[in-house]
């Protein structure tokens, strides 16, 4: 009896264990047809539609800030200096007084010239007077020689007038040159003198500098051989000359794009011997004085205007080979790479001018993480100046009209 117990006890034990086995396995099987036969549906991606066009070629060059205007103060008169009358550093206007030279010994000599002139002056009416009374004397006791030496003396006494005169002038001029002024608007340097040194008419240090901000100068260099290479794509019909007249854009030494647009001043027609460079200046507003001379700045020049596509860069890589590659959405809706031998820059886009057509469906967001072969959804978008992908609202859909 006893074992006729655990026989049928151990049969028991044994039929749980195998039933829960079998709710296990039951458990871990999805239902049969389950997700079975689900396809996941295609990623969207924006993409902007190709379309040829005349696009214009930019150049990034680099270039230093210059001032519009630099004067050296120097004194045009000695003496020493009774006052410095501007705030070192700061702007001001044509016409300030800058420095005042003591005027005692000018002032002297201008007093001076003038009791010289009064003097001469009075000379003159004596000898007109004296040569009319020989001019009636001629022929009745005056000879013709004395009536020759009165009109001489007359043009003496003339003549020391006009000496007088002149002594005077430049007397004026030395007394009015003890007041330096600013010969245009501009910011001064530090002086470098002070009151009570003596200073030499045209010595060899200035005084102060003055330079003028606003506008401001941007001078830039570019190679040679880029001079050569456009100017035979242009002679070959392959590109359009630049616009002389067209914005110059400036980038400042933190990476910030600067507000105000520049204009070219200037090329230069020869190029260094040294470093194989020719120079361009450009003219930029600078009311707040943000650019100073000295400035390290990048400056993006259009050089020239070509038919193609235009590539964001964003929208583009380079493979091992160095070459330019683009994603594009072809007829099938799938991925397809495309890789382009050739391309030029034209602001934040390169240009390229085979292997698109017009119509042809670019991917610019959303790349990264597709391969080729992989089915997509595009949507249009468009990319802005500064490279952000705005994507193109969708036109609303018709209202269907009420059935009567």
């Amino acid at each position: 009896m006893k074992r006729h117990f655990k026989l049928t006890t151990a049969l028991l034990v044994l039929s749980a264990v195998l039933v829960g086995c079998n709710d296990s396995d039951t458990a871990g099987k999805a239902p049969a047809g389950a997700g079975a036969g689900a396809e996941r549906p295609p990623s969207p991606v924006s993409v902007v539609v190709m379309k040829k066009a005349e696009q214009p070629l930019t150049s990034l060059l680099p270039g230093r800030a210059a001032a519009f205007q630099v004067a050296e103060i120097r004194p045009r008169v000695s003496g020493i200096i009774k006052e410095i009358a501007f705030k070192e550093g700061n702007e001001v206007k044509e016409g300030t007084l800058l420095y005042k030279i003591e005027d005692d010994t000018y002032r002297a000599q201008v007093a001076q010239a003038e009791a010289s002139l009064a003097k001469a002056e009075a000379g003159v009416p004596s000898a007109e007077a004296n040569l009319a009374r020989y001019e009636r004397l001629v022929g009745s006791g005056a000879t013709q020689i004395e009536f020759e030496n009165a009109k001489v003396t007359l043009l003496q006494a003339k003549a020391d007038v006009a000496e007088a005169k002149a002594s005077l002038n430049a007397a004026q001029i030395n007394l009015d040159l003890t007041e330096i002024h600013a010969p245009f608007e501009g910011v001064t340097s530090a002086s470098n003198f002070s009151i009570g040194n003596v200073v030499t008419a045209n010595q060899t240090d200035a005084l102060t500098t003055l330079r003028r901000l606003d506008p401001i100068y941007i001078e830039l260099t570019e190679s040679s051989a880029n001079l050569l290479r456009l100017k035979q794509a242009i002679a070959a019909g392959r590109m359009s000359d630049g616009d002389e007249t067209a914005d110059i854009k400036l980038t400042l030494e933190d990476g910030i794009e600067y507000p105000h647009v520049g204009k070219l001043d200037m090329s230069e027609m020869a190029v260094s011997e040294t470093t194989g460079t020719y120079s361009i200046r450009a003219v930029f507003d600078n009311p707040d004085n943000l650019i100073l001379p000295g400035m390290y700045v990048r400056a993006t020049v259009t050089v020239g205007k070509e038919n193609g596509y235009l590539i964001p860069q964003r929208a583009a890589n380079r493979d091992a080979r160095g070459e330019l590659t683009a994603k594009f959405v072809n007829a099938q809706g799938v991925v397809e790479t495309r890789t382009f031998a050739e391309s030029t820059v034209s602001g934040n886009n390169w240009l390229v001018t085979e292997g698109i057509a017009d119509g042809d469906k670019l991917i610019v967001d959303g790349f990264q993480w597709i391969g080729d072969g992989a089915p997509v959804a595009p949507v249009e978008a468009t990319v802005d100046d500064k490279g952000f992908v705005v994507e193109t609202p969708k036109a609303p859909e018709a209202t269907p009209a009420a059935k009567p």
